[in-house]
């Protein structure tokens, strides 16, 4: 009987105390819970989906080179160490090409190392007139490497300096960096120095840049104190304060936002052939938790400027201080590395 009528249930089917009969209060909860699964079902479909999108949008629009060196046979190449763990070496490559101009030199060359923890980000930038051996080409600059030979010597040339194996190389054009940075409506970026121009002024402090803003402000080196080696610390500010914006909760947790951004940063993004689809988004995803103090700035160490014997005006490196950079990136320590003075 107890079956028939439900756990203290009556003949008569009402319950208890007289109230709704036990039947339609089950039904009413099966119908919530149906209903409860139903929009679990709708979330999870929604965020699938999304990200079904997001993923045809990096598809559609990153283009893939071999921009990896393959190896002569008998060619020393560096190797990874034990202590580097799951650390990452990326090579970013940036270019400058303006209407009716096409330039053979990379103008941006930053080595991005993100350590095997995902808690920091080391940005290295390597000035444009760092004068080093290029495989094949004797010494020159060391972006006449990307002139000579693309982005596969690129990357030989920093492996010989620092003695590290890059993992992947990305080049994006600057226009990307514009696009970029009015999809995530600008960002804030510190000045060590002003400068003025037609896109506006920069004042010594923190800036609030739309894209265009922004572009100038990674292309100006003439009104700076130390040329490119200045604008290169321009150049790292920028990527920092794009970095953060990018990884703000602004900007995670607004799928339009974010999508637009994410349209933006792979338009003029060309990666190694190796870069999937799958190993982007498992790197962008692991770098959530970095905030303003964990991107690090280093510049990598010369001794001076000088003249080349053809003539051009050199950066010289300071060999011992690559030394100490190699270390650094190979073991996935910088404790002892000295990174200067870090702007916020």
């Amino acid at each position: 009987m107890l079956e028939e009528f439900g756990e203290g249930g009556r003949a008569d089917g009402q319950g208890p105390a007289g109230g709704e009969p036990p039947k339609r209060r089950h039904r009413g909860r099966r119908i919530a819970i149906v209903g409860f699964a139903l929009v679990v079902l709708l979330v999870v479909g929604v965020v699938a989906g999304y990200g079904a999108f997001l993923n045809h949008t990096v598809n559609k629009n990153v283009q893939r080179e071999a921009l990896l060196p393959t190896p002569n046979p008998g060619e020393s190449v560096p190797t990874r160490a034990a202590e580097a763990g799951k650390s990452q070496n990326i090579l970013l490559i940036g270019s400058d090409e303006r209407p009716g101009q096409s330039r053979q030199r990379s103008d941006v060359i930053i080595l991005v190392h993100l350590t095997s923890d995902r808690r920091k980000v080391y940005l290295v930038h390597f000035p444009r007139d760092l004068y080093v051996d290029i495989p094949g080409h004797g010494k020159n600059k060391i972006n006449a490497s990307y002139a000579f030979g693309g982005a596969p010597l690129l990357v030989k040339t920093v492996q010989g300096l620092v003695d590290v194996p890059i993992d992947h190389v990305a080049h994006i054009g600057f226009e990307g960096f514009k696009r970029m940075t009015d999809a995530v409506g600008g960002v804030n970026v510190y000045a060590e120095e002003p400068s003025h121009g037609p896109a506006g002024d920069i004042h010594k402090g923190m800036n609030h840049l739309n894209g265009e803003e922004a572009l100038a402000f990674v292309r100006e080196r003439h009104q700076l104190s130390e040329g490119d080696i200045s604008r290169g610390r321009r150049q790292q500010a920028f990527l920092k304060a794009l970095l953060l914006e990018a990884l703000s909760k602004s900007t995670l947790t607004n799928p339009v936002k974010f999508a637009h951004f994410v349209d933006a940063a792979t338009k003029n993004l060309t990666v190694d052939n190796s870069f999937s689809t799958g190993d982007l988004r498992s790197e962008a995803l692991s770098l959530r938790h970095v905030r303003g103090n964990d991107v690090v700035f280093i510049t990598a160490p010369f001794t001076g400027f000088g003249t080349s014997p053809d003539g051009q005006s050199i950066d010289i490196v300071d060999k011992i201080g690559m030394n100490d950079l190699g270390f650094a990136l190979r073991t996935d320590d910088f404790s002892t590395y000295p990174v200067g003075d870090q702007v916020p």
